[in-house]
């Protein structure tokens, strides 16, 4: 590119670029038009475990749309390009936190709709001991389940949204038991049923698709679904607001000084209300520990709690009018996801994107000439 095309003087000769300078206007030009595709259009995700399974596999490749929602604007713009939040080898930042932007967000195709495939960041991560802005966070991908304003449960293992059964995903996975005759499945029906027993876990996870032909099956005596009992909390696996893992507040922000206790679990959950921007919500000893963390972590507001009394921002209060919208995000591999479940509320500024479709799918476990899962290539995201 000719700089001087102000100049007035026409018939100077142009001056060729040395090869240096060359490589070194393709690479800034590459870096910036790369940059610019990612953070407002598309850009490339892996899926790194099987909490989507099997609907996305562990080693899938996806597109991930910027555009469907709208394109979030840099929150965090000084950043090293192509590193989401840790320098690769030597592990340092890649971003200055210096200069925090506002949340904004442009214009979309659609909003979140029940049923899509979104990546977001890890909502998390704001209580994380390594804090990192809202743009830097951890990524994840889960499917919404619920929008703002709606009511979901969870009976049985199965969503409700508005008191009606939501769709289930086309690969969800459920862990059942079952037992035999005396002889043992053969290893190659569990291989074309693509049945898993997960590391930590004691009950193989399955589609239902598969449970159904694997209970027909003449040397299967026994079969029964995997389901948390109804109105009973599941020590061995603590649901939000009360998972000790993902503690909603300090000790010193519970009302009267303790949690109640809600009953619910992985498969039995719920009703809850999902917080909509312009809702007031009345706070009380059910109702705060469900929304203390969207007051206070995602929407900046200072709380304090004496006994009884709620003073937020320094005034003394019984309700909340929320400012974001928040979503419901769940893993389609139901007994295995760190999900909403566990951790609550996704609000409208962590949303990243949309999965659009599969690019590549690689399988580590799979011998060399079979690592690439053809089949895979190219399929659109359910």
């Amino acid at each position: 590119m000719n700089w001087k095309f102000w100049s007035k003087k026409k018939n100077t000769p142009k001056k060729k670029k040395s090869a240096i300078r060359e490589w070194t206007d393709a690479i800034v030009f590459a870096v910036i038009a790369a940059t610019l595709i990612r953070t407002f259009f598309i850009e490339a995700y892996v899926i790194p475990t099987p909490s989507m399974e099997r609907s996305l596999l562990v080693g899938d490749f996806l597109f991930v749309s910027k555009v469907n929602y709208g394109a979030r604007t840099p929150i965090t713009p000084i950043a090293f390009p192509f590193a989401h939040h840790t320098m690769p080898l030597i592990n340092t930042k890649a971003y200055w936190d210096g200069i925090q932007l506002p949340y904004y967000r442009l214009p979309g195709l659609s909003d979140v709709k029940k049923g899509d495939v979104v990546v977001f960041n890890y909502p998390m991560d704001a209580d994380s001991p390594f804090y990192r802005p809202v743009d830097k966070r951890e990524n994840f991908i889960k499917r919404c389940q619920g929008a703002p304003g709606d009511t979901l449960s969870v009976v049985d293992g199965q969503v409700y949204v508005n008191g009606k059964a939501a769709p289930n995903p086309p690969g969800e996975q459920m862990e059942y038991s079952y037992t035999t005759n005396g002889v043992d499945l053969n290893p190659q029906i569990t291989d074309d049923l693509k049945i898993t027993l997960y590391e930590g876990h004691n009950y193989q996870a399955m589609t239902k698709e598969s449970a159904d032909k694997l209970k027909g099956y003449s040397n299967i005596t026994s079969f029964k679904q995997i389901i948390s009992k109804k109105g009973e909390s599941d020590p061995g696996s603590p649901v939000y607001p009360t998972n000790p893992a993902h503690p909603v507040g300090p000790p010193n922000l519970m009302l009267n000084g303790r949690q109640p206790d809600y009953k619910w679990s992985v498969d039995n959950y719920g009703p809850i209300i999902i917080p909509k921007k312009g809702w007031t919500v009345k706070l009380d000893s059910m109702t705060y520990p469900l929304y203390e963390r969207c007051i206070r972590t995602y929407e900046n507001n200072k709380i304090e709690v004496k006994g009884s009394d709620i003073f937020i921002n320094g005034k003394k209060t019984d309700s909340y009018t929320f400012k974001m919208n928040y979503f419901w995000m769940m893993g389609d591999n139901r007994h295995d996801s760190d999900d909403s479940r566990f951790w609550g509320f996704v609000p409208e500024d962590h949303i990243v994107g949309k999965a659009l479709f599969i690019w590549m799918s690689w399988d580590d476990n799979a011998s060399f000439f079979s690592k690439i899962r053809w089949s895979r290539l190219f399929n659109g995201i359910h």
